[in-house]
């Protein structure tokens, strides 16, 4: 993979386990879902939204086939919160989790994720 989509892939792995922090935005400071989303983009010179759900209404959506590497792929976790990752392969993507508290790989067809899966959308060619 090569181009933007390559950079926006590398700047998301690169970033596992650092740690989530909630409106974190930067490797020092670390990374909330949406903050790691931006700086992946940021890095590869492509500027979006700060925000889980702004991300989302922005982006073009992914509409045939599975979203692919450098896609984002959006959650609803709770009333009114929402999830960002970005994907790095067919089936696996990067995120800030709470759950671990840093930056992970996850399975896109896993039950949790399936079950809260609202789309994919992309800023990429």
């Amino acid at each position: 993979m090569s181009g933007r989509r390559g950079e926006v892939v590398l700047a998301g792995l690169s970033q596992i386990g650092t740690p989530y922090v909630y409106g974190g935005s930067s490797p020092a400071s670390g990374f909330d879902c949406s903050g790691l989303t931006q700086y992946a983009h940021h890095v590869a010179g492509v500027a979006i939204p700060r925000v889980a759900v702004e991300q989302h209404r922005a982006s073009k959506p992914v509409r045939l086939g599975r979203p692919g590497p450098g896609d984002m792929v959006f959650f609803r976790t709770g009333p009114g919160v929402y999830h960002v990752g970005l994907m790095v392969d067919s089936d696996r993507f990067v995120h800030a989790s709470t759950s671990r508290h840093r930056v992970q790989l996850a399975r896109l067809d896993t039950p949790y994720w399936t079950a809260r899966y609202l789309g994919a959308g992309t800023y990429l060619n």
